[in-house]
């Protein structure tokens, strides 16, 4: 047994035992405090690592976005071509004297593009101008024989009523008289005559200016000074039938072949799309303006004229390929319904008298506040607060909350 003696002696401080340093001390306390980093970090990562509850999901499903008011029923490929274009050329054969376009050059209703050699044509005029004068002369002098004749005719009458001059007399005056006024007449007829023909005249010099027919550009010069040019073609090779080419860029729309059997798609004023094999990712509004009533018995097909509402933009030239889109028109309430998404009944639950859904992102689960729409079948209406394809919580948990974590079992369909 141990005496009162041995328990007062382990009572006693061993003198001899080397008391710690304050290093020593420092470490020690640096030590204990790592362990304690090391044991919340352990348990923060397993709070983190910790799945949350396990949720099933659903797909929200758009609806009502107004794709099918754009829906093409039908593509087609053709070529822009201008309803206004002309080769001007002059109405007489003659020797080009100037050419006064170029390629590009925008011109007006009007304006002079070149001239022809009037020698022709001046020599022409002045022959009739001299015929002219040869018969305006010729009434002037047959009125004043006229004039004589009658005078004479009425003396010789009153001297035959007084029977001092025979009746001869007054019948050759008379006679004379008449044929003078006859004269006269054929005068005047040869004077219009004259006229008439330095009025061609006129005309035969205007042609050999050669002016356009209405606004446009010029997209092809054909004739140079020094050549002969013809509005028919002379059967060489020397001869121009013009002097060039104008395009209305007004006038612009697109020509398209389709099919016999799809024919039936295409109803005029029907909305297109047009797309230029130069620009893809243009897309030019537009509309049919009509379906050429002829088909093709070699391909098939029937032409269709469709209107570009991008006219006048200078990207459009003549003969570019392009692809048209006849886009079919959706019902009034269609076409004017707002776009929605369609997600089951059970997804909709109220957090503070709000109706909201749960969306898994990430793992986490994000409360959207909702404005529901309709009620169809199994099925709500939601239009605003989710997306097409987002997947919402079905039956949410009432402890759920915004950004928790959750664990998804397995996607369900909601068709």
């Amino acid at each position: 047994m141990t005496s009162n003696t041995d328990l007062l002696n382990s009572l006693k401080i061993n003198r001899s035992t080397p008391t710690p340093t304050p290093s020593r001390q420092r470490l020690r306390l640096a030590l204990a405090a790592a362990g304690v980093l090391v044991i919340a970090g352990i348990g923060f990562m397993a709070l983190r690592g910790s799945k949350g509850p396990t949720v099933q999901t659903a797909e929200a499903t758009a609806i009502g976005t107004g794709a099918s008011a754009n829906a093409s029923v039908l593509d087609a490929t053709g070529y822009v071509v201008a309803r206004r274009m002309a080769t001007v050329s002059a109405k007489v054969t003659g020797k080009v004297r100037d050419v006064l376009i170029e390629e590009g050059q925008k011109v007006e209703a009007g304006q002079v593009l070149a001239h022809l050699d009037p020698v022709d044509a001046d020599a022409q005029r002045t022959l009739s101008a001299s015929q002219l004068a040869a018969a305006r002369s010729q009434i002037a002098s047959v009125q004043a024989q006229l004039q004589q004749a009658e005078a004479d005719a009425a003396r010789l009458f009153t001297l035959s009523q007084q029977q001092l001059v025979s009746k001869s007399q007054n019948d050759q005056a008379i006679a004379q008289r008449d044929a003078l006024r006859a004269q006269l007449t054929t005068a005047q007829r040869n004077a219009q005559v004259a006229r008439d023909a330095l009025r061609i005249s006129d005309n035969g010099v205007d042609n050999t200016i050669v002016r356009a027919p209405f606004a446009g550009v010029v997209i092809a010069k054909s004739a140079q000074p020094g050549e002969i040019v013809s509005p028919l073609s002379a059967g060489g090779g020397f001869t121009r039938t013009g002097i060039g080419t104008i395009v209305d860029m007004n006038s612009l729309e697109t020509e398209v072949e389709v099919g016999e059997s799809f024919i039936g798609r295409v109803k005029a004023g029907m909305r297109t799309e047009t797309v230029l094999n130069a620009y893809q990712d243009w897309k030019i509004p537009g509309h049919v303006i009509a379906i050429i009533p002829a088909a093709d018995r070699g391909k098939a097909t029937v032409k269709v004229r469709v209107a570009l509402d991008a006219r006048g933009d200078p990207r459009i030239v003549p003969d570019m390929g392009a692809r048209v889109s006849f886009l079919e028109d959706a019902p009034p309430a269609q076409a004017t319904a707002k776009p929605g998404v369609l997600i089951p009944a059970s997804a909709v639950t109220h957090r503070n008298d709000k109706a909201v859904a749960f969306v898994v992102n990430a793992g986490k689960a994000v409360q959207r506040t909702l404005t529901l729409g309709r009620t169809l079948g199994d099925d709500r209406e939601v239009l605003s607060g989710l997306a097409g394809g987002e997947q919402v919580v079905l039956e949410p948990p009432e402890a759920l909350a915004d950004g928790a974590r959750v664990t998804v079992t397995r996607e369900t369909s909601d068709e």
